[in-house]
């Protein structure tokens, strides 16, 4: 329970962490991430000075878009994982990533989190998203393997390196993005292949949890964003358990 939360004691040195990473990120995201993200950010009273505490940043999510954050230790497993966002919970690491992997952490760690995913919750296309997700895995059959990974590979190449054309140009929505430089400079590089979003490529392609991606699907509008959760779960759930709230 997060009202039985006791926030870990961050150091100064976690400090200098979080306070130079709002920085650099919120200058690298001008004008390249959604317009969503920069409102929240500011709507949450987020702020390079301090790591916020959680309990009061969990209610304040709560106030305004129905959804709750709930402290993990480490990361969770998929299914552990969607049964949260099927109760419009979302997990909030209360680890920060140290100065070695400031560029590009290998796993979710609280400015990940923070910064990058809980901005998101505010808009209204992306919290449904999150919940028709968490929808379709809990009406999921138990042994469907195949289909949890393609529902997974959804929820990762949206809700974690997404974009979606905004304006006639991409901009990021991601959180694996909007956390990260190194991820937005390999995006952003001419480079790097950036595809119009499609369900049926996406759930075949391999996440890449501990890299950069080879690619990065870009959404025609943000109102089809959990259109395509639908469409997918349309395909992957028995007509029997369709998802329903």
């Amino acid at each position: 329970m997060l009202t039985q939360f006791r926030a870990p004691c961050y150091s100064p040195q976690d400090q200098l962490v979080w306070k130079v990473l709002f920085d650099r990120q919120t200058a690298l995201l001008h004008r390249r991430a959604v317009p969503a993200f920069g409102a929240a950010v500011v709507q949450l009273g987020l702020r390079r000075e301090a790591i916020p505490d959680l309990l009061t940043l969990s209610a304040e999510v709560s106030r305004l878009s129905g959804w709750q954050l709930v402290p993990v230790g480490q990361a969770l497993g998929t299914e552990a994982f969607f049964k949260l966002l099927a109760k419009r919970q979302f997990p909030v690491m209360t680890r920060i990533r140290p100065m070695r992997d400031f560029d590009f952490s290998p796993e979710p760690d609280l400015f990940h989190d923070l910064f990058g995913h809980v901005p998101m919750l505010l808009d209204a296309h992306f919290a449904d998203f999150l919940h028709t997700l968490g929808l379709a895995a809990r009406a999921l059959c138990p042994d469907d393997a195949v289909a949890r990974r393609e529902l997974w590979a959804l929820y990762f190449f949206t809700a974690e390196f997404g974009l979606v054309l905004h304006e006639g140009k991409p901009h990021l929505y991601g959180a694996g993005l909007l956390s990260s430089a190194g991820e937005i400079h390999h995006c952003v590089n001419e480079a790097t292949p950036r595809p119009a979003f499609d369900v049926e490529t996406v759930r075949r392609t391999s996440v890449l949890g501990t890299r950069f991606q080879d690619q990065y699907f870009v959404l025609p509008a943000w109102e089809e964003l959990a259109d395509c959760a639908a469409e997918l779960a349309g395909v992957l759930v028995p007509v029997p358990h369709r998802v329903a709230a």
